[in-house]
This record gives C-alpha cells, sequence and structure tokens, in this order.
C-alpha cells in the first residue's frame, strides 16, 4: 500500500542506530514510525482528493472517514510489512538504520504480528464499512507493494514502474470510496499519480545509489552508475505529466483555474527533470526532488478546489 513517497526529514539527515528496545510511550511511537506516517498521510490525501472530485456536490463524509481510516490500517500493515522483510537491507543503510527494526527498538516477531492484524483489520474495516470495491483495490495495491514491489527491489530496475503501480491505486480507493462510477475520469487521475514517482523516486535514488548499491537494491542509478537511464526516466514521467494533468479540466472534473495552475507546475517539474538529465549532480537532484513534492500537494490542492476557483 505504500508508496514510492519519500519525506523530506529521511533525504536530508542520516540516521544514527540505536541499540536498546523503546518502552512505553517511545514503544507507541516506534509501532507509529513503523507505519511510515509521512508516507500514509500523503496517501490519505490522494484519496479525500479523489473523492471530493468523484463527489464534489454530494460527499458522504461518513463514507469517507471510514476509508480514511480503513486505508490507514491497509498502507500501515504495507509499510510495516516491507520493513521486516527489508530488516537486513535497512540495517546496512544509514539513512535506514535507525529504523524501530534494524535499531532493534522492536522486534521482528511483533512487527510482522502487527502488520498482519492491521492489514486484514483494514480489508475487512473497507469491506464492511465502505464497498468491495474499495477494499480489493487497497488488497492488491498492499498485495504488490508488499509481495512483488518489495522482493523485486533486489531482483530487476523494474521495481519502480511496480511501485508506481501500487502507490497510485489509494487515488481510485478515494474516487469509489465515494461513489464514482468506472470512467476515463478515475484512470487520469490515477495516471497522474504513476507518471509524478517517476521523476521523483529518480532524484531519491540518485542522491542514494552509494547506499542503494551497498545493499544490491536494482534501482537504476546502481544499474547505470552514469545515471542517464535514471535521467531519462524522469524526464519522461515529467514530460508525459503536462498533458494528462491537464484532462481533468477537459473532462470538467476541475475548474479553469485548474489548467493554468497544472500547467505551470508541470513545466517547472519538467525544467527541474531536464536539469537532472543535463547534469546527473546531487544539487540537481535535491532540486527535482523538492519540485516533485510542491507538484503533487499543490496539483491535488487544485484539483480539489476546482469547482471554487
Amino acid at each position: 500500500m505504500s508508496t514510492l513517497l519519500c519525506d523530506v526529514a529521511e533525504v536530508e539527515s542520516p540516521a544514527i542506530a540505536a541499540p536498546a528496545p523503546s518502552v512505553g510511550w517511545a514503544r507507541v511511537l516506534d509501532f507509529v514510525e513503523l507505519t511510515k506516517p509521512r508516507i500514509a498521510v500523503m496517501e490519505l490525501v490522494t484519496v479525500t482528493v479523489a473523492a471530493f472530485v468523484a463527489r464534489w456536490h454530494a460527499l458522504d463524509l461518513g463514507s469517507l472517514l471510514h476509508a480514511l481510516l480503513g486505508t490507514t490500517l491497509v498502507a500501515g500493515s504495507a509499510s510495516a510489512l516491507n520493513q521486516c522483510i527489508e530488516i537486513e537491507l535497512d540495517r546496512r543503510m544509514p539513512r535506514t538504520a535507525d529504523r524501530p527494526l534494524p535499531s532493534g527498538r522492536i522486534g521482528l516477531g511483533e512487527a510482522t504480528a502487527f502488520g498482519v492484524v492491521t492489514g486484514l483489520t483494514g480489508v475487512m474495516y473497507l469491506a464492511w464499512f465502505v464497498n468491495p470495491t474499495v477494499a480489493l483495490l487497497g488488497l492488491l495495491s498492499w498485495f504488490i507493494y508488499v509481495v512483488i514491489y518489495t522482493p523485486l527491489k533486489t531482483r530487476s530496475p523494474l521495481n519502480t514502474m511496480v511501485g508506481a503501480i501500487a502507490g497510485a491505486l489509494p487515488i481510485l480507493m478515494g474516487w469509489f470510496a465515494a461513489g464514482g462510477e468506472w470512467s476515463l475520469a478515475p484512470l487520469v487521475l490515477f495516471t497522474i499519480l504513476f507518471l509524478w514517482q517517476f521523476p521523483h523516486f529518480m532524484a531519491i535514488a540518485w542522491l542514494y545509489r552509494h547506499q542503494y548499491a551497498i545493499t544490491n537494491m536494482q534501482m537504476l542509478p546502481v544499474v547505470d552508475p552514469t545515471g542517464t537511464r535514471a535521467g531519462v526516466q524522469a524526464v519522461s514521467g515529467a514530460v508525459a505529466l503536462v498533458p494528462v494533468s491537464l484532462l481533468p479540466a477537459v473532462l470538467q472534473c476541475a475548474g479553469p483555474a485548474y489548467l493554468g495552475i497544472a500547467f505551470i507546475l508541470g513545466v517547472v517539474q519538467l525544467a527541474a527533470a531536464l536539469w537532472f538529465y543535463r547534469s546527473r549532480s546531487e544539487l540537481s537532484a535535491r532540486y527535482l526532488l523538492r519540485a516533485s513534492l510542491i507538484y503533487l500537494p499543490a496539483l491535488l490542492l487544485a484539483l480539489m478546489l476546482g469547482p471554487f476557483v
């Protein structure tokens, strides 16, 4: 369920391992950290935006709240089990060594139990309180992320594409949680979120290419140390996003102001991606990362406010 999203704090500062198991309130916070809350919050934002776009004037807030709670459980489960599988890899990378599992603050058995229980509870909750379609989408996202994407990271650079599918599915969950119907509109929203992840993650993969290489993770900058393929993928995603991001206005899923906002955001992100492709430097990668972190929340906000601006 978790996506390729990476929060700024994790990107900016390396971790220092802590050996002792946590207790009391610190232990609660460690279990919260196990769910990667910053990533979960972004997923909840996409669910909310999609629900508003699907039913601007007739949104059932009760169904939305149930969808958010169920999504939180499923997303937290996927993140926890991802870290259970990658515990040895996380121990070897400075940026992840202080996570609750590799640092020893939470045991592998209890983290696994936590992930299984929250996942099952989340899927059943979505099926009971929202609808079976949303529950199946949540289960599909969880399965792709935990069962396919996570082990694929050490086997093939295709892991980015697979992870992007899992990361884009929550926007469909929000659409159908609000009672939206199958149409071109939810597919466009899915495609926007899918494409956005390529420039975003290529910047992260370049910044941490040496750490990924230590663990033999098959990210593009590891497979191709020149960064050419990572740059091409970042630019390709950013280029495709420009026209695709305009489609919600064409489909009357957003107001007139959205068209201009989406175009400006797309061009700025594309410029950052082109700079990264041409220089493949730490500085250009950080600018691309920040551009992507501005792009998505701003675009989603423009979508959500579309009818009113």
